[in-house]
C-alpha cells in the first residue's frame, strides 16, 4: 500500500498505541547478545525451583565463573573479586519493587518460557540451535562497530567488520561463527559500556519486566542500541516514519513487519532459552537470597566489562 502524493503518515492512530506498545516490549526484550558464549543469551539460575528468567541477552549474563559449591555462603558469590579487593556497591534504592519484578520474570520463565524451550529443545538438534543464535548475534553487527569506534577501539571494530563478512559469505548468512576458526574475536560492546568508558555513573539497579536487570545508564543504552541497529528501520521498520530514510519493507505495511519482528523475536528467545536449560544446574537451591545473588553477578559482570 503506498501512501497518496503529499501524505507522509508522521503519527498512529490512536488504535495502533496498544499494538506498537506490545510490539515494544517484545522487540525491547533483549537485542544484545555475548558472543562469549553461543548459549549464554538468555542465563537462568534453575533447579527444581522455578529458574529466573532474564531475556536480555546481552550483556545481562550470570558469569559462568558461578559455581554452585561455591554460592552456599549468606553472601552472594562475587565472581570477579580480587583478593582484599571490596566488591561492586549493589545500589538499589528500588529493591522492593524490583524484587517482585524479579519474582514476576521468574515465574514466567517457569511456566510459559521454559515449557515451550524444552519441546523446541526436543525437537531442533543443539546443532542448529546454534547456528540459529549466531545468525541472530551476527545480525547485530552494527551497534558492535560502532561502540568500538565511539571508545576509540579501532582494532575491535576492524575485527567486528571481518567477522560479520566472512560469517555473512562463508559463514551462511552467519549460521556458522568460522571468524572464530581465524581467530577474530573481541570484546562485545555495547552503549551502555560506551556511557561508563566516558565516566556516566551507572546509576540505580533496576530489574525490568521481561526484560531482566540493568542500571539506569545500561538501559538507557540497550535503548540506544536498538536505535544503532539499521534492521529496525532498513528491513522491519516498525517505527520509522520518514521518507528520507530507505526501507525494504514499506513503512505502511505495518501488519507484515510487526509479524515478522514478533515472530523472530519469539524464535530467538526460545532458542536460547533452549541452549541454556542445563545451565547453572543446582545453584538456585544453594543460594540463600538469589536475587541479591544475581543483582550482585550482573553489577559485577558490566563493570568488568567497561573496565575491558
Amino acid at each position: 500500500m503506498r501512501t497518496k502524493p503529499g501524505c507522509r503518515p508522521v503519527c498512529f492512530r490512536r488504535s495502533e498505541y496498544g499494538v506498537l506498545l506490545a510490539v515494544s516490549l517484545i522487540v525491547l526484550s533483549g537485542c544484545a547478545v555475548q558472543k562469549g558464549s553461543t548459549s549464554s543469551l538468555i542465563p537462568n539460575i534453575e533447579q527444581s525451583a522455578p529458574p529466573v528468567l532474564i531475556a536480555d541477552i546481552s550483556q545481562k549474563t550470570i558469569p559462568s565463573a558461578i559455581p554452585a559449591q561455591e554460592v552456599s555462603s549468606e553472601e552472594p558469590f562475587d565472581p570477579f573479586a580480587k583478593p582484599g579487593e571490596k566488591g561492586i556497591e549493589d545500589y538499589d534504592p528500588w529493591e522492593p519493587l524490583n524484587a517482585k519484578f524479579f519474582e514476576f520474570n521468574r515465574q514466567l520463565d517457569r511456566w510459559v518460557l521454559k515449557p515451550i524451550a524444552k519441546e523446541y529443545n526436543f525437537v531442533v538438534p543443539n546443532m542448529v540451535q546454534v547456528g540459529v543464535s549466531n545468525v541472530f548475534y551476527n545480525s547485530r553487527v552494527t551497534p558492535r562497530f560502532l561502540n568500538n569506534i565511539f571508545q576509540g577501539k579501532f582494532k575491535g571494530a576492524g575485527i567486528e567488520v571481518g567477522r560479520f563478512l566472512i560469517n555473512t559469505t562463508i559463514g551462511v548468512g552467519g549460521f556458522f561463527d568460522v571468524a572464530q576458526r581465524f581467530n577474530l574475536t573481541t570484546p562485545e560492546e555495547d552503549m551502555g559500556q560506551t556511557l561508563g568508558f566516558y565516566g556516566i555513573k551507572p546509576g540505580p539497579y533496576i530489574m525490568v519486566p521481561l526484560l531482566g536487570p540493568y542500571t539506569v545508564r545500561d538501559l538507557a543504552g540497550y535503548t540506544a542500541d536498538i536505535v544503532l541497529n539499521p534492521i529496525y528501520w532498513l528491513i522491519l521498520p516498525v517505527w520509522v516514519y520518514s521518507d528520507a530514510i530507505p526501507t525494504v519493507v514499506n513503512v505502511n505495511e505495518r501488519a507484515l513487519t510487526y509479524a515478522i519482528s514478533i515472530g523472530a523475536r519469539a524464535i530467538e528467545v526460545v532458542n536460547e532459552r533452549s541452549l541454556n536449560l542445563e545451565k547453572f544446574q543446582g545453584v538456585e537451591e544453594s543460594t540463600l537470597d538469589l536475587y541479591a545473588a544475581v543483582r550482585n553477578a550482573y553489577l559485577q559482570k558490566r563493570a568488568k566489562a567497561i573496565q575491558e
